[in-house]
């Protein structure tokens, strides 16, 4: 592969490459402009705080999952709903505001990130385990 111009294939299980991550940022901060402005027409995302907290692009750039999240609470899926039903729109935006040789067709997911970590913390800071991590008492002769 003479002149650097070939392709290796990345290892199994390797994250994704510096364009991935460029392109996924790109369009989340496109999508998150677009929820700001309110350009999305749709009842479930009009009106709301939509936070897009990530966006994974495939490797030839042409599929991209959004994670969103409605702040403040609220049904995830409504929001995922009305982006999927505004997918054609969006992407048409893409495909005007961003040089990509393909606009990449988007799904839209409910982060559940927040709930997890949130899950999480609560376990942390139950008795049973708030003892563990103190260990035992001092004050108790064994």
């Amino acid at each position: 592969m003479a002149g650097g111009h070939g392709r290796r294939p990345s290892p199994r299980g390797a994250g994704p490459s510096q364009r991935q991550l460029r392109v996924g940022e790109l369009i989340r901060a496109l999508l998150a402009e677009l929820l700001a402005r309110g350009e999305i027409v749709d009842e479930a995302v009009q009106d709301r705080s939509i936070t897009v907290t990530e966006v994974r692009v495939s490797p030839d750039l042409k599929h991209a999952t959004a994670f969103v999240a409605p702040l403040g609470g609220g049904d995830p899926q409504g929001v995922v709903g009305g982006l999927t039903r505004a997918r054609r729109f969006i992407r048409g935006e893409i495909a005007h505001r961003l040089t990509l040789r393909y606009a990449p067709d988007i799904e839209f997911r409910a982060d559940t990130s927040f709930d997890e970590a949130a899950r999480i913390d609560r376990l942390l800071r139950s008795d049973p385990v708030r003892r563990d991590i103190e260990g035992p008492d001092t004050d108790e002769e064994g």
